[in-house]
């Protein structure tokens, strides 16, 4: 590996993608210090008021810049804090947010910024999609995972015991804006969890990438300024193509899902939050990435290469166990709630090429043999 990739870079230009959906299109920003920055935020939908939902971690630390940039804009900026972590991904959690638009007498121009991760992001999300039937929202992703995946193209949701994501709404923000410097107070498991996401963009779309991310992985585990606006630009780069041609995931869309049917069958079956969702989504790459070569897609060398980055970004190779007596069987029960199964029949996205993916069943005995093979140590 080349030694420049080792070393901290200068603060990285800033960069902008486009989410083309027609009178819906929005920009994402990518670069540094573009929390506190006005220009950030020019050009938003006017409003008396703002509400910024956050968390109990990151308000602490970033809530005050922002209702500071947002003060010359909005006559009230208001602040709701929920509590951290997937387990609250819920209804009681989402009632926080309409509790406190309510209070304070927010109209149907008001604008929610969401201040987070990936669970503050879906939940404000999907207040603003369900508030007096949808009011303006934006992206303030303050993790690698949310930046380059869960802020980015309207998904959000809440979780039910059942499953993942179960109860939410396709609803586009008006921006989502990647302020690189807030990556700096990641903690290293959080940072490989996002990891996960940007490695999944490669198998998909574009094993250049792939191999890009493998010469710099140390580089990205190092919070490098300039690696990291490489990786959250190309990767929102793929995710706005796919996006701009299919929305509701009614086909292409669903490529995105690499790795997260097993993922999500592992964050449920452990509990949510035991693992985290970068980490359940990576060790589900490996296991869509097995299924995939006895399917006869692609060859066990594949395999072995995406196993091994996935392992150097300080992420899980091997699945948990859920069951003792059944752990296939368990897995297999879970995955039939994916938002992808049809009629309890479970669908997969696999590597039909490596950079390329499809959606496609598999018999329920050779998700078995796959199971067994990836929850066991290699």
């Amino acid at each position: 590996m080349p030694q420049e990739a080792n070393q901290v870079s200068a603060p990285a230009p800033a960069r902008q993608v486009r989410i083309e959906l027609a009178d819906r299109s929005y920009d994402i920003l990518i670069g540094a210090d573009l929390l506190g920055s006005a220009h950030s935020y020019a050009g938003l939908p006017r409003a008396s008021t703002a509400l910024i939902v956050s968390n109990t971690v990151v308000a602490p630390l970033y809530a005050a810049r922002l209702q500071a940039a947002l003060a010359s804009a909005y006559a009230k900026v208001l602040l709701v804090t929920l509590p951290d972590g997937e387990a609250h991904k819920d209804w009681p959690t989402l009632q926080l947010i309409f509790d406190a638009l309510l209070q304070n007498s927010c109209d149907r121009k008001t604008v929610l910024f969401a201040l987070g991760g990936g669970v503050v992001g879906d939940m404000a999300g999907f207040a603003a999609a369900s508030y007096m039937r949808g009011v303006p929202f934006v992206q303030i992703p303050t993790t690698l995972l949310a930046q380059v995946d869960s802020s980015v193209g309207g998904k959000t949701a809440i979780n039910h015991p059942l499953g993942k994501n179960m109860v939410g709404a396709f609803y586009q923000p008006q921006r989502v804006i990647c302020d690189l410097d807030l990556l700096k107070t990641l903690p290293a498991r959080e940072l490989s969890a996002g990891l996960a996401e940007v490695i999944k963009y490669g198998p998909i779309a574009d094993m250049d990438f792939f191999s890009w991310i493998e010469s710099h992985i140390d580089a990205l585990r190092a919070a490098d300024s300039l690696a990291l606006a490489h990786a959250v630009k190309r990767s929102c780069e793929i995710k706005a193509l796919v996006v701009g041609q299919d929305e509701r995931e009614a086909g292409l869309r669903a490529i995105l899902n690499f790795g997260h049917t097993f993922g999500h069958a592992i964050e449920s079956g452990m509990g949510y939050g035991a693992w985290l969702h970068g980490e359940g989504v990576a060790c589900g790459m490996v296991m869509a990435a097995e299924l995939s070569q006895r399917l006869g897609l692609v060859d066990v060398a594949f395999v072995a290469r995406l196993r091994r980055l996935i392992a150097l970004a300080g992420l899980p190779t091997v699945g948990p166990v859920l069951s003792q007596s059944d752990n296939a069987g368990r897995y297999l029960e879970l995955m039939r709630v994916d938002k992808k199964a049809e009629a309890g029949e479970i669908k997969f996205v696999v590597i039909d090429r490596p950079g390329s993916a499809r959606v496609q069943s598999a018999p329920d005995a050779l998700v078995r043999q796959v199971i067994d093979a990836c929850c066991v140590p290699l």
